[in-house]
């Protein structure tokens, strides 16, 4: 599975590595959408769509989007098996509307729930060190 994110958002970068660390049999591939030579790499994804909203390819070469890559994604290193509830029919709709919405203002959530994130060349990390 390759999932496009945006490492330039703390907090997706955060869940990333965190994903990446429960990755033990390495079955995730991570591509920052911000990478200088992301479109040559991936013609096929529509960077401005990504940017969105999160993109990933399954093994099929199958395109899923929003919420259903982050329960794929932690369904396939088998973890969070509750997230399923999120993918059940009334409670997927309102799911997708907040996913929506904190996609499209994700930079403002981080800051706001990371104040302590820096990000340098487009990645971002999180101080965890008490400023002084």
């Amino acid at each position: 599975m390759i999932i496009f994110y945006d490492a330039s958002c703390p907090l997706c970068n955060t869940e990333m590595q965190h994903l990446k660390d429960a990755d033990t049999k390495h079955k995730i591939v991570l591509e920052d959408l911000n990478s200088h030579d992301f479109s040559a790499r991936y013609p096929s994804v529509n960077k401005n769509k990504a940017m969105a909203i999160l993109h990933a390819q399954l093994p099929t070469g199958e395109m899923i989007y929003g919420l259903d890559v982050t329960y794929q994604a932690w369904k396939t290193v088998g973890k969070y098996r509750w997230l399923k509830i999120f993918r059940l029919p009334i409670i997927r709709y309102f799911a997708d509307g907040a996913y929506v919405f904190f996609a499209k203002h994700r930079q403002k959530i981080s800051r706001l729930l990371m104040p302590n994130a820096s990000c340098l060349n487009g990645q971002c990390t999180v101080n965890t060190k008490d400023k002084q």
